[in-house]
Order: C-alpha cells, then sequence, then structure tokens
C-alpha cells in the first residue's frame, strides 16, 4: 500500500485501517487478550500497549522538535536495531494491565493522533526538510508509520493470534 501524500488521504488510510482494528477488537474479551501466536509470545495485550506507547512517542518528537529540544528517535539511548529489548518491557507491562484499560488509553491515543493530523496543513505533514527530526521522511510519513500502519500489523497479528486460538 503506498503512503498517503496529503492530509485527506492519511485521514482516510487511519480512519479505514483503525475501522479494521475496532472491528477485530470487538471480538477480543480480557481472556482472549492474552492470547499469542505459535510463532510469537507477544500477547494481544501487549500489542495494544505497544501501540498506544508509539503513537505516545510520536507526540513527543513532534514536541520536542517544536519547542528546539533534542529529539531521540526512536528513544534515547535506543538505535532502531535494538528494537526488540526497547519494545520488551512494553508489551510485558500490557500483560499486567487490564484489557478495559488497554483499549481505554488505545483510544484515546488513537484519538488525539487524529486530532493532530486533522489540525495539520499539507505543507506541514507532507514537505520534505520541514522536520530535522523526521530525516527523509517526511511528517505525515511519520505519522502514518504511528498511526495506519501499526493499526494493520496489530489487525493482522490479532486476527492471526485469534484464528490460532480455536
Amino acid at each position: 500500500m503506498p503512503a498517503a501524500t496529503n492530509k485527506a488521504d492519511l485521514l482516510a488510510v487511519f480512519d479505514k485501517d483503525l475501522a479494521k482494528l475496532r472491528k477485530t477488537l470487538d471480538g477480543v474479551d480480557e481472556a482472549k487478550a492474552s492470547l499469542s501466536t505459535p510463532d510469537d509470545d507477544t500477547t494481544i495485550k501487549g500489542v495494544i500497549a505497544h501501540r498506544t506507547h508509539w503513537m505516545g512517542m510520536f507526540h513527543g518528537w513532534y514536541e520536542d522538535g517544536a519547542a528546539g529540544r533534542a529529539v531521540h528517535v526512536p528513544a534515547k539511548g535506543c538505535k532502531w536495531n535494538q528494537l526488540k529489548e526497547y519494545n520488551a518491557p512494553l508489551y510485558a507491562k500490557g500483560n499486567e494491565t487490564p484489557w478495559a484499560e488497554l483499549l481505554s488509553d488505545f483510544e484515546a491515543a488513537c484519538d488525539k493522533l487524529r486530532r493532530f493530523i486533522a489540525a495539520q496543513e499539507d505543507d506541514t505533514l507532507y514537505t520534505s526538510g520541514a522536520h530535522a527530526w523526521t530525516g527523509k521522511w517526511t511528517l505525515g510519513r511519520f505519522t502514518e508509520a504511528s498511526g495506519p500502519s501499526h493499526f494493520r500489523s496489530a489487525n493482522t497479528y490479532i486476527r492471526k493470534a485469534m484464528r490460532n486460538a480455536k
């Protein structure tokens, strides 16, 4: 799927992919939220905790950049090739959190990210180099990676975990 190149397309893909994920999540209760796939011990709870955290990270990056502070992408002291170690405590914390709380936090993060997108102009989202911390990517591409792309991968993983439980 090609990346969005304007705000209208970004909002459309955000809404479409979130709706698909929400439909899948409708079939998940507290017990099912602890399911994982045979080839990965990450639970559904962990996946939702992870996605929520990374939407929050996006806002932190943006706010730090806008304030002229150093932006640590992906995180201070963490390189992209260290994400497995970085994400492990996120999954573990998710496993210990009640499902209703995880869903509430996830929905709040989704709402915040969607409001952020809606408040931006196309040139803010899709002008290369407008935000030094985004490197070769545009702000819109970072937003898509933090939201819709994560929604798609979460939906795929959760559906697989649910299928394997049957």
